[in-house]
């Protein structure tokens, strides 16, 4: 089942091509924020897709494949861009994520066979919002990491 969620706490379960594009529409600069989340029942780990756009137009483009280390990020100016590669993921097709240069950024999480990183993705399940423990949210904000406050 997919989830989107805004940062007004706007959930949409079993979201479709539409909802999530009407999301993504309604972003508006600074903190705005979405995540689209892939949960199924015996699938362990966390599968989703977040943006947020910036202060200066930009969109930070955010995916996570089950574990923090595959936690990777692009940034755009295409709100195009990024809508093709939501709805892509969301379809699992395995093309959208082409055309962008993404970075391994799953050393900001920590390794799983770490004992600091089992505490830090606690303290990561216990800051995110209730409806969700997925998402690279900064801290006790429920915003996705990198935002400024």
């Amino acid at each position: 089942m997919l989830i989107a969620t805004n940062e007004r706490g706007h959930v949409v379960k079993r979201a479709t091509e539409p909802a999530i594009g009407m999301m993504l529409a309604g972003l508006r600069r600074g903190d705005a924020h979405m995540v689209v989340e892939r949960v199924e029942e015996g699938r362990p780990g966390s599968w989703y897709i977040q943006v947020l756009l910036r202060e200066n137009n930009t969109y930070q483009l955010e995916y996570r494949d089950g574990v923090p280390e595959q936690h990777f990020q692009t940034l755009t100016v295409s709100q195009e861009k990024v809508l093709a590669a939501l709805l892509g993921w969301a379809a699992a097709k395995p093309s959208w994520k082409d055309g962008f240069g993404w970075d391994n950024i799953g050393e900001q999480f920590g390794s799983r066979d770490h004992p600091a990183s089992e505490s830090a993705e606690a303290t990561e399940r216990t800051t995110a919002p209730e409806h969700s423990d997925r998402g690279s949210r900064t801290e006790g904000t429920g915003r996705p990491q990198g935002t400024v406050p």
